[in-house]
């Protein structure tokens, strides 16, 4: 049995089209075809279907695809183990967080990091969603979370503060305060829109944190942002409204089979270090606010 041919079963199974199989496992889509008709011959059984939709899994697919699951668990399990006895403070070590806690609250450390620790390669995977810590996408995640996923360890090192914001500009020139910006899935029932600014309007909505403080720092209108990053932009202003508590916090997060390898402890320990520092920062008591 041979775990590399159920790789390309897997990947075809989880993409659809031979094409998305290829990406994921950075190989020709040709290449991805082949192997899954040499595995279907090898056990004498059609595991997908052809549809112009994509490749569909078959009866037998469907079964095969159980058993190639749990090949996939242990032989990830396995890769995990022999990370974790490592005790070498070299190697590549791969961080992932968004890109705004990235650049606001990492990246003016590293050099720090980077000088207590010059052998360890250190990667930083720049992902708003939570790279797959137990297939070793990374390594070590620094991730905003109310609760983060039970099989990974960490502590919550901040809370995290929200404040309203707008630009000077903004506040200036507008006598009522009435234009929001809104995440995509939000409405004006929102509870601070509901509370503070009842007769606003959605002017924009955003999906990511940076396209929504842009918009603040070009004048558009109001936004619920964390204070770590509004905090940082000389031109927005806090609005003196009290918000309900976030249940959010900053985690440093690994996998519980990599508590005991020495260079993720390293990076673990250090990140910790560095987001106690900016407690302040993050729980907004630099603000400079605009009185309502």
């Amino acid at each position: 049995m041979n775990w590399d041919d159920y790789r390309f079963f897997l990947a075809l199974a989880r993409a659809g089209t031979v094409s998305g199989a290829g990406r994921q496992l950075d190989v020709k889509h040709t290449t991805v075809a082949r192997r899954i008709n040499a595995l279907e011959k090898r056990i004498g059984a059609r595991l997908f279907d052809h549809l112009s939709a994509g490749y569909v899994m078959t009866s037998a697919g469907k079964s095969l695809h159980q058993h190639a699951l749990l090949m996939e668990e242990q032989a990830q399990a396995i890769d995990r183990n022999l990370f974790g006895i490592d005790n070498q403070l070299t190697g590549p070590l791969a961080l992932t967080a968004a890109h705004d806690v990235l650049t606001a609250l990492v990246v003016p450390f590293l050099e720090d990091f980077k000088h207590a620790y010059p052998k360890i390669d250190l990667q930083l995977l720049d992902s708003a969603s939570l790279k797959d810590l137990s297939a070793r996408q990374a390594d070590i995640a620094l991730r905003v979370t109310p609760n983060p996923p039970d099989y990974l360890i960490g502590r919550k090192i901040v809370p995290l503060t929200l404040g309203v914001y707008a630009s000077r500009r903004y506040l200036e020139t507008h006598d009522k305060l009435e234009q929001v910006i809104l995440w995509s899935s939000e409405d004006t029932s929102t509870q601070w829109v509901k509370t503070y600014f009842p007769s606003a309007e959605v002017v924009i909505r955003g999906d990511s944190m940076p396209s929504i403080i842009s918009c603040v720092t070009n004048h558009l209108g109001l936004a619920r942002i964390p204070c770590f990053l509004a905090d940082t932009k000389p031109d927005l202003l806090r609005i003196d409204v009290e918000l309900t508590p976030s249940e959010w916090g900053i985690w440093v997060l690994s996998h519980v089979d990599l508590r005991s390898t020495a260079k993720v402890r390293a990076c673990r320990e250090f990140l910790g270090s560095i987001i106690e520092q900016q407690r302040e920062l993050i729980s907004g008591a630099h603000s400079q606010y605009w009185r309502v």
